[in-house]
């Protein structure tokens, strides 16, 4: 990979990464009133499958959504803005985390509501297997959605009728706290779905560098045999199911399996690997750059004016203004 990549995948990573270590910084401080469903130690997942998509291709995502977002958009400013509610935020301070949504970006939409997401990425798939300019729709998702009715029925759906859509799972083994032993009664998620016309790419991976060249293989193979595909990846999220803090306590996962990732981390990988090719300066340079730009897009949303008691409708439907 080139260093240029390199160093744009890392630069995904670390805003990801540092707005959302702010965000369990200034969360306490109880201005931001939205629940918060934290990407932190999953980023290479969204981080390397955008950077792969092309900027005119268009994602759906989770509630589990500030990593996808921001991989997609690059809109720190939007982002603190909605989260402090305020009329400068992507959703002029009405959607806060759990429905983040900037088409014009191509962040199509996030949904509180599980695999809520798969069927609309079908959609904007189908539309563009009907325009024929040759856009993928992807959507990300957690194993828990896999449990849901739904994400089958898309499954089908895209197979049946090769819809060009990437369905992505991000795999962290829980559905909120239930493991996936308990959930489902198969062994093999990836071989369920690969009993359907789809190719499935099947990762344990952690590093962006490879989540970047799945998603380039699995891109171009869609293109090519004008199919869908699934790609599941194994991650692990450090912090509780939703909020800031530790859930270790809790006794549903282990204090030693948490180590182990991030013994791992995405973040400190790709860092270590820029700086061994000599690129540590470049590195520094562009650390200084995001996070000036994350304290100055908190610094504004603090200050920037709530929405008008008119907007509050506004919005909920298609308006032609």
């Amino acid at each position: 990979m080139n260093e240029c990549k390199g160093l744009d995948l890392y630069r995904s990573l670390f805003v990801c990464r540092r707005t959302e270590e702010y965000l369990v910084q200034l969360y306490p401080e109880d201005e931001m009133r939205t629940p918060m469903h934290m990407s932190m130690g999953q980023e290479a997942v969204p981080v390397g499958i955008c950077t792969a998509l092309k900027a005119e291709d268009r994602i759906f995502s989770s509630y589990r959504s500030h990593a996808p977002f921001l991989a997609k958009t690059m809109d720190i400013e939007g982002f603190f803005s909605e989260f402090y509610g305020k009329a400068s935020g992507v959703g002029q301070g009405k959607s806060g985390s759990l429905h983040l949504s900037d088409p014009e970006r191509g962040h199509m939409c996030s949904s509180g509501i599980v695999a809520a997401p798969i069927p609309l990425a079908l959609g904007a798939a189908y539309a563009e297997k009907i325009a024929g300019q040759g856009g993928v729709a992807c959507v990300f998702f957690g194993d828990g959605a896999t449990d849901e009715g739904v994400f089958w029925e898309s499954i089908n759906f895209a197979s049946l009728m090769r819809l060009p859509v990437l369905f992505v799972c991000e795999d962290n083994g829980f559905s909120v706290l239930t493991a996936t032993q308990y959930r489902q009664g198969f062994r093999s998620l990836a071989e369920v779905v690969g009993g359907f016309d789809i190719q499935v790419f099947d990762e344990e991976t952690n590093d962006v560098e490879e989540v970047y060249g799945v998603a380039q293989t699995a891109i171009n193979a869609v293109h090519k045999n004008g199919a869908p595909a699934f790609l599941r990846f194994r991650c692990f999220r450090y912090l509780e199911h939703v909020g800031i803090g530790d859930d270790v306590p809790l006794g549903y996962r282990s204090g030693e399996e948490l180590a182990w990732w991030k013994e791992r981390d995405t973040v400190k990988l790709q860092r270590k690997r820029l700086c061994e090719q000599v690129l540590g300066d470049e590195v520094i340079v562009l650390e200084e750059e995001v996070e000036a730009r994350i304290v100055e897009a908190i610094s504004n949303a603090k200050v920037a004016p709530y929405p008008t008691g008119d907007q509050l409708r506004r919005g909920v439907f298609h308006e032609a203004d």
